[in-house]
């Protein structure tokens, strides 16, 4: 027994630290020696800033477009579900426990470092306590039940090393406190933008409530518990809303195409790249020669009409031919044909046309926005947003030389939290769509949504109205962050929406029906269905729904070291 213990606690350790059974060493920095002064301390904290990827780190992908998931993005084949097996270990699951570890090491070394006045010691309890509840968070929503760890664990704490998960719920009441201490206690003073502050803290919060409070609602159908969280959700956002401290940048895009965010009071915490020190890939996977994932026409069709109107009731031209054009695709290629959808984007929501090339690119039809690579998309709209002329072009298309600055936690995305949870609570005014979704609907020039929108026959969720309508407002302006989507889908208890057989749009792309065969573009290429949409499909696989899929499996490894951890259903 006393092997397998340490096996578990070796995948929880502070990386930095010796085998618990062992005397520290004199030459190392080890859990006792290290945090003895605020400057180590914050070291620390530094550390915790690895958490949120932003655009990823050179050739990562980050948690914006291509990392999960969802049926905003047509893939090149059929994404699968993160598991479709149990695996032996998961990332998933032994990484948030790493973390918490090293939260735990912090906060019981806190007492012992008398530098400290109370009040900065309560600060970083409270930036480890944020730190501890977001890792806990991430387990919950990944896992479900799983173990509330607020001590540094050793062998003899037998009830976590061989005992059972803890309910979720009552893991998440503990998230909620450490939450509450981080919001009551972090520094407001602290003004930086690429730093922890209390507004940042806020955010977590409000992230963190909505996704408890809708999942509470729709999974596990308990309303008392859905309001409870829902109405934290709605206080945490409206707080932010109310500081002073943060307010809408005129232009949309810019939150993503923007070399340096440190001006943009939309952002509540980004991250900052620095030329030749941190960059990511993010245009260059966007704009350059591998094929990328297009919007999926399931994505396309969710934007609104000029008039604020659905597809199904606008008076706009509902048109989906493009034409047919000449141009010089500036990449040595000389004069080629594509097909410009410029005026079909006119009639949309204008983040549509800030989120999708005006150009249709895809295999046979390859197109390059700038001198270099031809780019291609799965579906034939090319990802707009990411890209900047700001950026010199060789920086553009090369891995780990992008430096467009990557939103973390931003205003927008509190309004979408705020307006939600009021939606969801059922006593959404106008007053409150008016301080938030109207107010991003005022930043594109669209129609303003009231607490009673007409219905739209797209609604296939089983939502009223006016939830519907929210659900859409989140979904356009957080597009591209698709960690989001995935994650609202498992709240909302939607996630056969991405079964591909029931919903076949999500493998489909735009419309070319009318010049197959035409323009000179090889069209043995592309695959294009009976109906003359563009299927990025083509390997005949689906992705079928079951419901095991709305909680990833307990890795086989960990049921070997515990036999009382049990298995999520299903798997």
């Amino acid at each position: 027994m006393k092997k397998i213990a340490l096996l578990l606690i070796s995948g929880l350790m502070f990386t930095s630290c010796s085998d618990l059974l062992d005397t520290d060493p004199y030459d190392q920095f080890t859990k006792t020696n290290f945090f003895t002064s605020e400057k180590n301390v914050q070291l620390f904290i530094n550390y915790t800033y690895n958490e949120f990827s932003g655009y990823g780190n050179g050739g990562g992908y980050g948690d914006f477009y291509f990392n999960f998931l969802n049926d905003d993005q047509g893939t090149t084949g059929i994404t699968e579900w993160t598991f479709t097996a149990v695996p032996a270990t998961a990332g998933a699951w032994n990484s948030p426990y790493a973390e918490i570890r090293r939260a735990n090491t912090l906060l019981a070394a806190l007492p012992g470092i008398s530098e400290m006045t109370p009040a900065t010691k309560a600060n970083y309890e409270g930036l480890a306590r944020l730190y501890r509840a977001w890792q806990h968070f991430k387990l919950v929503r990944g896992y479900g039940d799983c173990y509330w760890v607020d001590k540094v664990l050793d062998t003899n704490d037998t009830d976590i090393l061989y005992g059972a998960r803890q309910n979720r719920n009552t893991v998440m009441d503990k998230v909620l406190e450490d939450l509450n201490y981080a919001c009551a206690n972090i520094n407001q003073e602290e003004n930086s933008r690429v730093a922890y502050n209390k507004y940042v803290a806020l955010a977590i919060k409000s992230r963190v409530c909505l996704f408890e409070g809708t999942y509470s609602k729709y999974v596990l159908k308990d309303e008392a518990r859905a309001n409870t969280y829902l109405n934290e959700c709605k206080n945490a956002s409206l707080e932010i809303m109310t500081s002073g401290k943060y307010e809408l940048n005129a232009d949309f895009k810019s939150n993503f195409d923007h070399l340096d965010l440190k001006g943009n009071l939309e952002m509540i915490m980004y991250k900052h790249y620095v030329y030749n020190v941190l960059g990511h890939g993010t245009v260059d996977y966007t704009c350059g020669s591998t094929q990328v994932h297009g919007m999926s026409k399931d994505a396309f069709d969710s934007y609104l009409f000029r008039d604020g109107k659905p597809k199904a009731t606008t008076t706009c031209d509902k048109s989906e031919n493009g034409k047919l054009v000449k141009i010089d695709d500036q990449s040595g290629f000389g004069e080629a044909s594509f097909i410009n959808i410029a005026d079909l984007l006119k009639q949309r929501d204008p983040r549509l046309t800030a989120q999708v090339d005006s150009i249709l690119q895809f295999p046979g039809c390859g197109y390059a926005r700038f001198g270099g690579s031809q780019s291609t998309s799965s579906t034939g709209y090319g990802v707009l947003l990411f890209d900047t002329n700001a950026m010199p072009n060789k920086d553009r298309q090369s891995i780990g030389t992008n430096t467009t600055d990557a939103p973390i936690f931003w205003l927008a995305e509190i309004y979408l939290n705020y307006a939600e949870a009021c939606a969801e609570l059922g006593n959404i005014t106008q007053n409150d769509l008016d301080i938030s979704i109207n107010k991003l609907r005022d930043r594109v020039k669209m129609p303003h949504l009231t607490t009673a929108p007409e219905a739209d026959p797209a609604n296939n969720m089983g939502v009223s109205n006016i939830i519907f309508e929210v659900r859409r407002e989140r979904r356009v302006e957080m597009m591209y962050c698709n960690n989001d989507r995935y994650y609202s889908l498992q709240r909302w208890n939607q996630l056969q929406l991405l079964d591909t057989q029931k919903y076949p749009n999500q493998c489909r792309g735009a419309y070319v029906g009318n010049f197959v065969g035409k323009g000179g573009i090889d069209w043995t290429q592309v695959t294009v269905d009976a109906d003359g949409y563009i299927d990025c499909k083509n390997n005949g696989k689906e992705r079928v729904y079951d419901s095991k899929y709305n909680l990833f499996p307990i890795p086989s490894g960990q049921k070997t070291l515990n036999e009382n951890i049990g298995q999520n259903p299903g798997w």
